[in-house]
């Protein structure tokens, strides 16, 4: 018998042995419990799906008192940040949009900075400068780095296009790395971390356009919509009195991070994942995959990332709405923000009034979930 052979061996005698304890009425310890299937989600961890869908209510009851309607914007802003991704929300001003995200910092006690994007900003504004600063009982002198307003857990990028491109390329590494780099020396941001940016659509005068490289940074684009006759008199109501609304702490920190966690520990099936990934090549004009109106309509099609944040953005949706699951409905609500600012039309959507969300509904509908089914986008 050669060396090799001898650990199978030793494992096959110890395997034959344990096995003549279970026989003789004394249970292996690694015999799964009575009832529970292998593979089956922890009492722990439906605990904590339990604990995150009851978090999700509260939140969405207490951002109520100050935000009126808006719900879809507000969910899909809740799975950005348990998915750990960033939003960017786009639309007119006077939608509270602002407020939507200050509120959501109060309501998580997490610490909240607004930056104002101006043409005139620079990265150190952002990111924070070395100082010069002198020991005044030694004498000495050295540099000391001052933190700036990214070193916050919520940063609300308010017109993030206002600003020149130097500017927006100083929240890249914060966002993809959660770090910022300053005199060579890497400071690293507190968690959890998020950037949730605003842009006004309508002006395009002294702004400057997001490049694709960073636009695919943000998980979700969040169109934010106007408010139905009855949400707009009910805001008109609570602006103008005298009302100061009381908001309660429904989450810390700590356990968003944990709570983050329970969402990348969802399990999903291949045929979602498959789904997922069939929706993204559907988007690249130059591949087999995609289909006729797809190849007339759009000149770039979406990356690997999109794939990634549709899977995580539908494990999210999954665990807000109290499913240890995900299906292929949860990846179709997500598809839309997702998508809308990774795909590039051409002058031939324009010219026929085709915009980007149209158009994901077509892909919608032309790719088939499971069983030839088609799922439905509902955001």
């Amino acid at each position: 018998m050669s060396d090799e052979t001898k650990p199978a061996d030793d494992k096959a005698d110890a395997f034959e042995t344990e096995a003549k304890k279970t026989e003789a009425g004394k249970p292996a310890a690694t015999k799964p419990a009575a009832g529970k299937a292998e593979g089956a989600p922890s009492e722990k961890d439906l605990a904590s799906v339990e604990r995150l869908q009851k978090a999700y209510r509260e939140l969405r009851a207490e951002m109520g008192k100050a935000i009126v309607g808006q719900e879809d914007v507000l969910e899909q802003l809740l799975i950005c940040i348990f998915a750990r991704g960033h939003g960017l929300l786009i639309g007119v001003p006077g939608l509270a949009k602002t407020l939507m995200i200050s509120t959501l910092a109060k309501c998580m006690n997490l610490s909240f900075s607004r930056i104002q994007f101006t043409p005139d900003l620079m990265p150190s504004d952002i990111t924070g400068t070395e100082v010069l600063q002198e020991d005044k009982t030694t004498g000495e002198r050295r540099f000391q780095f001052m933190r700036g307003p990214v070193f916050a857990n919520i940063i609300l990028a308010d017109e993030i296009n206002r600003t020149p491109p130097k500017t927006q390329a100083a929240l890249l590494e914060a966002m993809q790395e959660h770090q910022v780099t300053a005199g060579g020396t890497k400071h690293t941001l507190e968690q959890p971390f998020f950037v949730l940016a605003t842009q006004n659509p309508i002006e395009q005068e002294g702004t400057y356009p997001l490049p694709e490289a960073q636009l695919d940074r943000f998980m979700f684009n969040i169109m934010v919509d106007y408010p139905t006759a009855d949400e707009e008199m009910r805001i008109l109501e609570l602006t103008t009195s005298i009302q100061d609304a009381e908001l309660t702490t429904v989450l810390e920190g700590e356990e968003i991070q944990r709570l983050q966690d329970i969402v990348r520990r969802v399990p999903i099936a291949e045929h979602v994942i498959r789904y997922a990934m069939d929706i993204t090549r559907t988007t690249r004009v130059a591949t087999d995959e995609a289909p006729a109106f797809v190849k007339e309509l759009l000149s770039w099609g979406a990356g690997p990332r999109a794939s990634q944040y549709l899977i995580l953005g539908g494990k999210a949706r999954a665990v807000l709405h109290g499913r240890y699951h995900v299906s292929t409905e949860d990846i179709a609500a997500v598809a839309r923000p997702v998508l809308r600012h990774r795909i590039i039309t051409n002058f031939s959507a324009e010219a026929e009034g085709e915009t980007p969300d149209k158009i994901i509904d077509r892909i919608l509908k032309h790719v088939p979930a499971k069983g030839g089914k088609t799922a439905v986008a509902t955001s």
